[in-house]
């Protein structure tokens, strides 16, 4: 048998337009920054939600040494729009010297989920 006679997968229709919306990744030391950081973050409309998860361990390494450290996963949900302005936010708020701060886009959803993201993201008062 050769290669010709096996089925061909489909292709794939080519991607969309990017989606304006981002899941940014931060740590935090503690619980306390943590929604510290939430709480300024969704209150200023930079973010229309933030998931804190406790129990994240970091290795890394600081100033030549690995290290190790217990820290809080926050899941940031905002828009390309508001990400310069939520990253400086993060660096006034945050304790550590330099923060973790990654964005990532987000390429599917739910659409009623991520209009809700953009939405709730929107300079100004709330709609």
């Amino acid at each position: 048998m050769n290669a010709l006679s096996y089925p061909r997968r489909p292709r794939r229709p080519p991607p969309g337009p990017p989606l304006s919306t981002l899941l940014c990744l931060c740590t935090s030391p503690d619980r306390a920054s943590a929604e510290r950081i939430a709480d300024a973050l969704v209150d200023e409309r930079l973010a229309a939600c933030v998931s804190l998860l406790p129990g994240a361990t970091s290795v890394y390494r600081w100033e030549g040494r690995v290290e190790r450290a217990e820290e809080q996963q926050l899941l940031i949900k905002t828009t390309h729009a508001r990400l310069p302005a939520l990253r400086l936010r993060v660096v006034e708020l945050h304790p550590y010297e330099v923060p973790e701060l990654i964005a990532i886009d987000i390429v599917d959803g739910l659409p009623a989920y991520l209009d809700w993201v953009v939405r709730e993201t929107a300079p100004g008062p709330a709609p």
